[in-house]
């Protein structure tokens, strides 16, 4: 710990860690609102042209764009937050928390709902305009908004039904901090496994399915092939998604055993690695790749009529 130091370099670490915790602030603060900015500009084109409304396909990446902005909003703010050690009002917090974890689910959600698209553009794709309408893509974002709001609501009536551990009106905001009862591990620990192994079996099967048609002649193979990086992209994604659930246990134990420089150095690496990166790829896997879509938001050309 600090006090294991001696005493100059107990000084000299007084008197530089402002300075990094501003210069960590502003890189991940700057770096986020770049991709909020480029997140911006994929939701300005989806929204001009009528065909990227219209498509399944277009519909759930549109969704992505959204919900990846707003978490990456919450996640901007719950980090400056913690770096800055901000006391904030208990019920401000509340909503924070609830809000933030209903959007990583969602998030996580969607990523099936890609992966099944492209299953069923490459696998059935006589019957793809008749499964993927514009009703049942929307009815099925609608679900799995519900579902993802069941963790969070369970959490909320724990909070005011049985929880009597929080008594502070404004504290530090972090779940370590407000959710103190063995319950809310629970619930946490019961809703991620269920979460992602579902998503991780449907990104599997698909994936193992587009391979399997992807070898027969009678399938587009430039777009089964295309199909299926897609596919193993979302797993990378769902992969740092997972690895992210071990932030909060990373935070409480270097909190304990480290000095305060070190935990925001590694508090610093696991948002940009698993908060930010992440949401990174969104753009990557979709917007980037996609051909039609890439053309209509270059800035070098003029606009593309889309047939």
């Amino acid at each position: 710990m600090m006090s294991n130091f001696n005493g100059s370099t107990s000084n000299i670490t007084q008197t530089v860690l402002p300075v990094h915790q501003d210069l960590k602030t502003f890189l991940s603060v700057s770096s986020c609102v770049i991709f909020l900015y480029v997140n911006g500009v994929m939701i300005f084109t989806l929204r001009k042209k009528t065909v990227f409304q219209e498509a399944s396909r277009y519909i759930l990446f549109g969704h992505m764009l959204w919900v990846d902005t707003l978490n990456l909003f919450m996640s901007v703010v719950l980090f400056v937050c913690a770096l800055c050690r901000l006391f904030v009002m208990k019920i401000v917090c509340l909503v924070l928390l609830v809000a933030a974890t209903a959007l990583y689910q969602v998030s996580t959600l969607n990523l099936a709902l890609m992966s099944l698209e492209r299953y069923v553009a490459i696998c059935f794709p006589l019957r793809h305009v008749e499964i993927t309408t514009y009703g049942r893509t929307h009815i099925a974002i609608g679900v799995i908004w519900m579902i993802s709001w069941i963790q969070s609501l369970s959490e909320i009536i724990v909070f005011y039904s049985i929880d009597t551990t929080n008594i502070a009106m404004h504290l530090f905001c972090s779940r370590t901090t407000l959710f103190r009862l063995q319950i809310y591990k629970k619930l946490d620990i019961a809703f991620t496994c269920m979460f992602f192994m579902s998503v991780c079996f449907v990104i599997i099967f698909t994936y193992a399915s587009i391979a399997a048609v992807a070898k027969t002649a009678a399938c587009d193979k430039m777009s089964a092939k295309k199909a299926n990086k897609t596919v193993l992209l979302h797993l990378i994604q769902l992969g740092l998604c997972a690895a992210s659930i071990l932030v909060g246990v990373i935070q409480e134990v270097i909190f304990v055993y480290t000095d305060y420089m070190t935990s925001l150095n590694v508090m610093y690496f696991c948002f940009v690695v698993f908060m930010i990166f992440p949401r990174c790829l969104s753009p990557l896997i979709y917007g980037l790749r996609d051909q039609a879509f890439t053309l209509q938001t270059s800035f070098c050309r003029k606009p593309v009529k889309l047939n």
